[in-house]
């Protein structure tokens, strides 16, 4: 195994010898950026994911060897987890010729729009168009608002920042990465044809980057106590926040296998390595139902980086995705040296951030079964702002009728008010052999009170939580009873 990590930066190779240095390979991009005299341009705004000001791009080669460019934030990235990538800054984006400087199209746009005011949030700002800049995204409303969601701007107003994305992506022109573009490619192909799993070790930490996931199997087998990371998104924040430093990392970003998306006529299966976009992507052609939740999942920035698998395992009960992988009957796998096993998802989570995964096992991938045509879905989560919030309590119902209209089956889901996300299994029960009408809505909503205690915490009272879930379950009724009439 490798012990030296390696990434582009300033179109050269940077290798780390981390025997050699004071910081961790967990010490985030942020930090690392922040060491060097020539990219300060990345600013510290929250250091838990919430402000977009230390957004910076990372280019990954595709199955086709094309670069992809990505925006992240830089406070939530590990730093040996960019092995192999090319990570691209503000400083990266002007062309110098001597003395002359000359602005990149994303850049020369917010200054002819005035897309910027004292200025501390506009490096990530261009860091995200910049991003947008280099897909092949229309400049729509929705593209826009969705690539500019994790960055936060209190000056502006945001319409100059729309306008200036308007007008540098509504006719592309090639830039000084499309010109070095078969040089990166050439770099990258050969930091990864090297193809060996990293083991790094500083002297105050061990981490490890398997390249497949055979590796990752004998590795977690033989470190059990190693904390297993894919996003990091969640782990990066302690250790920002607490200054919680893991002596072990298990990080399983680089492993292709995970990453698989499988679709037969039987369901879709996810693997767990796939980023919380890639699945909005799949989600926007085989999984609709999906779609609501995914549109308000934290920022493209986390979306990025996040995984199907982190946020299954991290078994928040206020998790955006398990609430509604539940309501679908949802299957995870298990994988050991020995083998693999499957457990249904409302299992697996057996408590507060508690799972039933063993310590020789890695959760490999989630099954979702096919959705009948004529399922009644609906998931919907309240927060305190629509976009890049923690949900304070969400709700995701899955019902079935026949030809009368009478509930056949149902499961009823709810997050943030236990301490995992719960079933309402006395609902569910009520809810068998009646009318899907509004009195049986009334009805069941009622029943809510008596089968949950929710508690009162720093995102909401009991009773604003026990409100606000009986009015989403009539909410959901009412969008069922409106598609049954139309």
């Amino acid at each position: 195994m490798a012990d030296v990590l390696k990434f582009v930066l300033d179109d050269r190779v940077v290798a780390i010898d981390f025997s050699k240095e004071t910081f961790r390979p967990s010490t985030t991009v942020l930090n690392y950026l922040r060491s060097m005299p020539h990219h300060l341009g990345v600013k510290e705004g929250c250091a838990e994911g919430d402000c977009g000001a230390c957004t910076v791009v990372l280019g990954e080669l595709d199955e086709n060897h094309t670069i992809r460019y990505k925006a992240v934030d830089s406070c939530l990235l590990f730093l040996a987890s960019i092995h192999g990538k090319h990570l691209v800054t503000i400083e990266n984006l002007v062309v110098r010729n001597g003395h002359e400087l000359r602005l990149h199209p994303v850049q020369q746009a917010l200054v002819d729009n005035h897309g910027s005011q004292c200025g501390f949030c506009t490096p990530g700002v261009v860091m995200s168009l910049f991003s947008l800049y280099k897909s092949d995204k229309l400049p729509t409303r929705k593209n826009l608002t969705d690539s500019l969601a994790g960055n936060l701007c209190r000056c502006t107003g945001y319409q100059p920042i729309m306008d200036a994305a308007v007008q540098c992506c509504k006719e592309r022109m090639p830039d000084q990465f499309d010109e070095n573009r078969e040089a990166i490619v050439k770099v990258l192909m050969e930091i990864k044809s090297e193809g060996e799993s990293l083991s790094i070790e500083s002297m105050v930490q061990r981490y490890l980057l398997p390249a497949n996931l055979q590796e990752a199997m004998k590795l977690r087998a033989q470190f059990p106590k190693a904390k297993i990371i894919a996003g990091a998104t969640d782990t990066a924040i302690r250790q920002n926040k607490t200054h919680e430093y893991l002596q072990e990392i298990l990080d399983l970003s680089h492993i292709s296998e995970l990453e698989e998306v499988q679709v037969t006529d039987k369901g879709v299966f996810i693997g767990a390595g796939v980023k919380i976009e890639k699945l909005k992507e799949v989600a926007s052609e085989h999984l609709k139902h999906l779609l609501p939740i995914l549109d308000v999942f934290a920022s493209q920035q986390i979306r990025n980086v996040a995984t199907v698998g982190g946020n299954i395992v991290t078994a928040s009960p206020v998790g955006d995705l398990i609430p509604p992988l539940i309501a679908l009957k949802s299957v995870v796998e298990l994988t050991s040296e020995i083998g693999k096993r499957q457990l249904d998802l409302e299992q697996f989570i057996t408590g507060y951030r508690q799972t039933n995964l063993q310590p020789d096992e890695l959760l490999t991938g989630v099954f979702i079964p096919k959705m009948p045509a004529d399922l009644h879905f609906f998931v919907e989560k309240v927060s305190t702002r629509r976009d890049l919030d923690i949900s304070t309590v969400s709700l995701s119902v899955a019902l079935k009728t026949n030809g009368e209209g009478i509930v056949v089956d149902a499961v009823v889901v709810l997050g943030g008010m236990a301490e995992r996300p719960k079933r309402a299994l006395l609902v569910e029960r009520d809810l068998i052999g009646k009318l899907l009408n509004w009195e049986t809505a009334k009805e069941v909503a009622a029943m809510l009170e008596k089968e949950f205690s929710p508690i009162s915490d720093a995102r909401s009272t009991w009773q604003y939580r026990a409100l606000a879930a009986r009015n989403l379950l009539l909410k959901a009724f009412e969008h069922f009873i409106a598609i049954k009439k139309n």
